[in-house]
């Protein structure tokens, strides 16, 4: 037990704390751009939907170090697009703990706006109908019906999220690297210390991964439990 503890008092716990920092950052970006590009698509068109809805979920289905690349080109300071943002704003993201929000974001983002999407196309039109019919604003009808309504789909994907984000590895390590203290987050020192031949280590972080992975499934059927308990069961 004692060794243990000095074990624990002598590791390195800051690739849990950017770890934890970046996912919820990157979870408090996508939880407001998902509901607004997911109001947005609920609304459109047809065509309109089917485009826009491939654009917003390719993150998911592309390979994370793909999307890292594509993420390194444009913030890269030998692009001009990262170039202006250094010289004009000194906005650095290559290798920064931005750059770790920034990756986190795009990979996550699609998970955010496809339950928040899901769970708009479940609210029962007539609720919306009855607002309108007491003169209140669709801003009003949003936040006030809309959201309520699909409020458990909604924390659902944002818990879903945060795990996703906690856990991103491929385009983190492409954009922002893995500088200890700074930018690496708990998959890249899982990768490092693996690489190092330091098998306890690794296998203390992926405890750490299990126990939270097992919290966002509790806590996610936790909360599909309640929006259910009206149902009868069979």
């Amino acid at each position: 037990m004692e060794q243990m503890i000095t074990y624990m008092r002598g590791l390195d716990w800051s690739p849990l704390i950017i770890s934890l920092k970046t996912g919820v950052v990157a979870t408090a970006f996508s939880f407001f751009l998902g509901i607004l590009a997911a109001r947005k698509v609920v609304k459109a068109g047809p065509k309109t939907k089917a485009i826009a809805d491939g654009i917003l979920t390719l993150p998911m289905v592309l390979p994370p170090t793909v999307a890292g690349f594509f993420l390194l080109l444009i913030f890269s300071l030998r692009r001009p697009f990262g170039s202006y943002l250094y010289q004009n704003m000194e906005i650095k993201v290559v290798q920064t703990w931005l750059g770790c929000i920034f990756a986190a974001t795009i990979i996550v983002f699609p998970l955010m706006y496809r339950n928040a999407r899901a769970a708009f196309e479940q609210v029962d039109p007539n609720l919306i109908y009855a607002a309108r019919t007491l003169g209140m604003s669709e801003t009003r009808i949003f936040w006030k019906v809309v959201i309520p309504a699909a409020g458990p789909g909604i924390l659902s994907g944002t818990i879903l999220t945060f795990a996703r984000a906690l856990g991103e590895y491929g385009a983190t390590s492409m954009l922002a690297g893995n500088i200890p203290g700074k930018t690496s987050t708990i998959s890249q020192k899982i990768a490092m210390v693996i690489q190092d031949g330091d098998y306890a280590t690794a296998g203390f972080w992926v405890v750490i991964i299990l126990l939270i992975a097992f919290l966002v499934v509790f806590l996610m059927n936790l909360i599909a439990g309640k929006s259910t308990n009206s149902r009868r069961r069979w």
